[in-house]
Order: structure tokens, then sequence, then C-alpha cells
């Protein structure tokens, strides 16, 4: 998979809060040590370089989560590299390769490019790339992607059968197989809970298809205008343009990558879920073993991926899935038969 083409859903407009610039040449902020033991001898060492700041990030919280276990179970160390632009980003992968951990970790397509030069230049240093891939494989460095489709279905499901109107829509970024993840799959699981659902897709594209609220929205507004009650937005930092359009006209959303509904209470439904915290873990220790230059695929099975409705604490989640808890029962059923193998999700860009 050409990962360079691929751009990760997580919604950077969340990375609030201040970020210090390091004095010294690179020029973004660096978290301290996180020491896991007061013991020395063979504990392990490991960086995680972050496309953004990190902030309120939930996304990128969950990485940092992720490092900072892998830390405590090999009784070693840590370090965060926030990045804030795209110099910042190199600068940050060449400082992390300069400090010769054990592991430097790196979350997002904007790494892909970089660690293949890296890899190639540095052949003993191991790398692994979270939610995205190089072009080529290196024998030096892990990926972990995510089976979002799997996901996507589910909210499908709660959709179809949460919907009045019979009709699902989605709003996708772009109109290519990679984020066709975010909608084919959100009609395919409507229509295996109610076959007779109508199903459409919007496409924000334009010159910002990440970033264009406004573009998200009017395409959200087409579908809402002709009746269209549930909608997964999968426009990225333009969900909230969705999100507003729902909301004025009554009807309901479906948010990615984290927990959105306390961004939209009473409009969001519920969230696709990327557990990065798991791949980052699972990721390094499978690093650790030897078990590198390899892709690692987390969907359903390997508690990768999952919804906001299907995790704990989801009565305090603010998404509109915890008032319909008979929903959940059929959405469970579901998730385990996808993780059985009984049910397959068909995958859009594996065709």
């Amino acid at each position: 998979m050409h990962t360079r083409h691929r751009r990760s859903l997580r919604l950077t407009a969340l990375a609030a809060g201040t970020v210090l610039l390091a004095t010294a040449c690179n020029a973004a902020a660096k978290k301290d040590d996180t020491s896991a033991s007061a013991s020395g001898g063979s504990s392990k060492s490991f960086i995680l370089v972050t496309p953004d700041a990190v902030g309120q990030n939930e996304f990128l919280k969950l990485a940092v989560s992720g490092v900072t276990d892998a830390a405590k179970q090999h009784d070693g160390t840590r370090k965060v590299y926030e990045s804030t632009d795209t110099a910042s980003q190199q600068q940050n992968v060449q400082a992390a390769v300069d400090a010769e951990p054990d592991v430097v970790v790196l979350i997002g397509f904007e790494f892909a490019d970089l660690v293949a030069q890296q890899a190639v230049k540095n052949p003993q240093q191991q790398f692994l790339i979270v939610d995205a891939c190089t072009a080529k494989t290196y024998k030096n460095v892990g990926c972990a992607v995510f089976r979002e489709h799997e996901g996507v279905y589910l909210a499908g499901a709660e959709a179809g059968l949460l919907s009045k109107s019979g009709k699902v829509g989605a709003v996708d970024v772009l109109d290519t197989p990679q984020f066709r993840r975010y909608s084919d799959p959100f009609a395919a699981g409507a229509k295996k809970v109610a076959a007779k659902t109508e199903t459409s897709t919007r496409f924000v594209g334009g010159q910002s298809p990440f970033d264009d609220s406004a573009r998200a929205k009017e395409q959200a507004g087409t579908l809402l205008s002709k009746g269209y009650d549930q909608i997964m937005a999968a426009a990225a930092a333009g969900n909230y343009g969705v999100f507003e359009a729902a909301k004025a006209k009554g009807a309901f959303a479906y948010g990615v990558d984290v927990n959105q509904c306390p961004s939209a209470p009473g409009t969001v439904v519920d969230n696709v879920i990327k557990r990065t915290d798991v791949a980052v873990k699972k990721g390094v220790e499978a690093v650790l073993a030897g078990r590198t230059g390899t892709t690692v695929s987390y969907g359903l099975k390997e508690g990768g991926i999952s919804l906001t409705g299907l995790e704990e604490g989801v009565d305090a989640s603010q998404c509109v899935i915890a008032e319909h808890p008979e929903v959940l029962t059929k959405v469970k059923a579901l998730r385990d038969q996808i993780v059985s193998g009984e049910l397959t999700v068909d995958d859009p860009a594996a065709k």
C-alpha cells in the first residue's frame, strides 16, 4: 500500500495547548524522560515522535500512553518529541535517530518517506510507524496499520437500526479506495441490519479536503435535505461542520478516531475508535522480540479498532448510543461474528 497517498482522519484541530519550542537546533517540544524503574542494567529506551502537538488530541494521547506502557513493561524510559510542522517533523526524526533508542516510534503517514530514508542510512536502528507504512519493506521498519472498515461497519449497523427515514449517508474526504473505508462499510453495515436502507456518500474534495469544515457542512446539508438522518462524518477536521449540519436538522452523526461526542452532545451517536495505545505497545513488543520488517494489522479482534459504545465508560461518553442498549446488544453480536471470522467485512482498499 502506498501510504503517502493515505491521510489519517485523526483530528489535528484537537491538538490544543501551548507547544514549548526547544532552544536547541531541534525546533519541536520534547518531553523529559519518563523512567519506569530506578534499576539500571538492560533497560530499554523508546522515543515517540508525533506529527502534531499532543495537547488535547486523544489520538496522540493514546500513543503516548502506549509508549509509556512499553517503557514500564521493559523497565525502561521513554521520550516524546512533539512536532508542529514539516520542519520540526524532520528535525525530530533526526534527533530521535541520533539518540539511538531501542525503538523510534512514529505516528502517521507524514513520517513514511522520512523513515524510509533513515532506515537506509541507519540499518541498526529499529523503527515502528503506526497508522501508516513505508512504500517499500525495510528489515528495520515495523508497521502497524488499522482495519478501520470493521469499526465503520459496526457504526453503520447502529445507523441502520436507529434510522427513522431509512436513509443513511456519509461525508468522506476523498473518493479513493483508502478513504472509502470510512463510507462503503458504513452503508454495508446499515444494509446488514435493515436491507432496504437507502445509502449515499458525498465527498469533501476541493483544495483542503482534510480541513474544510464549511465544505463538509455543505455536503452533509445536501444529504440532510434529501431526508438522510444518520451520517458518518469522515471529513477529518471538517467533521465539526458535519456535526453542525446534523444538529441543525435534528439528525445524527458518527465520529472517527477518538470520542467526538462531547463536541456535539445529543448529535454524535458513536465513534470509530483507533486504539493507538494498543498498536504502539504491541508493536514495540514485536520489534523487541525480533519480529521486524513486518506489517501488523489491528482490527476488532486485536483490540486496535473499537466503538466508543463498546468501550468501558460509555455511560459517561456523552454519546447518543448510551441511550440505546438494545442497539449495542445487536452490534456486539455482529462484532463477535467479525472477530470469530464468521462475518467478513469487505475492505475497499483491498479491491
